[in-house]
This record gives structure tokens, sequence and C-alpha cells, in this order.
């Protein structure tokens, strides 16, 4: 049977408290400081094609169709939902299933 452990009560040693001996052996075990060199262009921009090609040239189309008698628009994602989402009607605010 194991004993309860107050982790409230104050350490037995102290590590602040030592005279630091450890640091100073570990510290003079460690080779020389090196700083860490990047052989990197801030200037090198990867140039990567995307795979549809380019379309900044293009003109995009898209089909509106009006919101239908059996939708709503939920008040907190803004989309349209079919009414058998619908979870709460409070105050005249719709919200669907994903957000309630």
């Amino acid at each position: 049977m194991t004993t309860a452990s107050d982790y409230d009560a104050r350490r037995v040693s102290d590590p602040d408290a030592g005279d630091g001996a450890a640091l100073r052996d570990l510290g003079s075990s460690l080779p020389g400081m090196s700083t860490a060199v990047v052989d990197e262009d801030p200037n090198d921009v990867p140039f990567f094609e995307l795979p549809d090609g380019d379309l900044t040239g293009e003109e995009l189309s898209v089909a509106v169709v009006p919101k239908r008698a059996d939708e709503f628009t939920c008040s907190c994602c803004f989309l349209v939902q079919h009414r058998s989402r619908l979870r709460s009607s409070a105050n005249g605010r719709f919200v669907c299933a994903d957000c309630s």
C-alpha cells in the first residue's frame, strides 16, 4: 500500500541551495561554445508550378441558386442548411446541428 504524498510540502533537498559544483562540472565537459550557421539566402524564393496551370487571366463564374422553402440560414456559421438540420429557432435565430 502506498502512502499519500503531500505535494505542497517543502522538498527535503532544495536544488537552489546546492553549491553548483555539478553545473560547473557539466559545463567543463561540454565542447566550446559554437554558433549555428545557416546557409540560406533570404532572397531565394522557391518557385513552383500549380498543377492546373496559371489561372490569373481566367474569369470564374458561379451559379447562385436562391434559398429554397425547405432551407434556412444558420445564424452562427451562416451556411444554408436543410430544415432537417435545424436544432433551435429561438427569437427568430436559426441554429444548425453543427453549431448547437
